[in-house]
């Protein structure tokens, strides 16, 4: 989603957030990191990385104005005048802090970090990172004793992800600003996405070939699996993928003439069409370019086995749409009294 090839931190600052409901306080830094070599070298990946393969980005939300939504609003200020850097910041763990309504909320250490020269839709600008880390890990420090080597254990951040982060592009679109997101430690999906930043997903080509192949894989797992077995489940997520591999915009009409053989199958899809989207409170759209980024994300969550309770398990290839209907046969032994798969093929790998 980003390009940091040349991305630069301009100023971060570490404060630390409480929780109102457990009567932890927040606590401020009054000046910016002072990074030496090594330390920058390791933060700016460890910061941007998660947001380089992002598919899905959001935009800014507010049931009055837009204006009134407080990350929007503190962002718009560090942007025009980021001498109020440190003062903004200080309003964000607050806001922040304001959100910890519940027990599970975790307390933790909030980096807000303005970053310069991030590449995005082929634009050069800059962002504002906010990530709480929130889980420590143990790690073991040496030192010198009585002319021996002792050794002690401390708590530190690991540089192999963060656990929550924004990024706030400053790049709008007819839609409002950009706001990409990662959430590692989701033990409530409100808190970050809805409470904090506020924010909805983009009307965009990422997400309306997300929200249909979602829709697929419920259909194929709520209605496929259950009237027709695994094996016609796997069948359609592999032709599914195949038809967005495929194709460079989706269809629907084109889209069920080509993966669905029977009238039957047609008629309970659009059914399901009707009602994910009611239950989802969303809208499906018939007609949109197909994201690639997306297809490739949604590609690697599927899976594929047939798993049997004789402690066998049948993989069947995702790229290969049309293999288990040529080469897996499924049938019923009289004599055993039990189901069967046959599978046919030249030589073993």
């Amino acid at each position: 989603m980003i390009k940091r090839t040349r991305a630069v931190i301009s100023k971060m600052i570490i404060h630390k957030v409480g929780n109102k409901f457990n009567s932890a306080s927040n606590v401020y830094s009054e000046d910016i990191v002072r990074f030496d070599e090594e330390s920058y070298q390791l933060m700016l990946p460890f910061l941007l990385k998660p947001f380089a393969s992002l598919a899905e980005s959001y935009r800014f939300n507010h049931h009055a104005n837009i204006e009134l939504n407080e990350i929007n609003h503190y962002s718009d200020q560090i942007f025009q005048n980021p001498d109020t850097f440190v003062a903004v910041s200080k309003h964000i763990v607050d806001h922040l802090f304001e959100q910890s309504n519940a027990a599970q909320i975790k307390i933790g250490d909030v980096l807000v970090v303005l970053f310069e020269d991030i590449e995005f839709n082929e634009i050069t600008t800059n962002a504002l990172g906010i990530f709480k880390i929130e889980n420590k890990v143990d790690f073991f420090q040496t030192y010198m004793e009585d002319n021996s080597l002792e050794v002690f254990v401390q708590k530190g951040i690991s540089t192999k992800k963060i656990d929550k982060g924004c990024l706030v592009i400053n790049y709008a679109d007819a839609q409002g600003r950009t706001v990409l997101s990662v959430d590692n430690n989701n033990y409530d999906a409100q808190y970050w996405l809805q409470y904090f930043l506020n924010i909805t997903y983009a009307d965009d080509y990422n997400q309306h070939t997300n929200n249909y192949m979602e829709m697929c894989k419920d259909f194929s797992n709520t209605v496929l699996r259950e009237d027709f077995g695994i094996q016609e489940q796997n069948k359609f997520l592999a032709r599914t993928v195949d038809y967005f591999k495929e194709h460079d915009s989706v269809d629907y009409h084109q889209f069920t003439e080509e993966l669905f053989e029977q009238p039957a199958q047609k008629e309970l899809f659009s059914s399901h069409k009707k009602q994910y989207e009611d239950s989802h409170d969303l809208l499906i759209r018939n007609q949109f370019e197909i994201s690639d980024r997306v297809v490739k994300k949604q590609k690697q969550q599927i899976k594929t086995d047939i798993k049997l309770d004789t402690h066998i398990q049948i993989k069947l290839d995702i790229d290969a749409p049309d293999a288990s209907s040529e080469y897996l046969e499924k049938g019923y032994d009289e004599e055993k009294k039990m189901r069967y798969y046959k599978v046919y093929f030249n030589e073993e790998r």
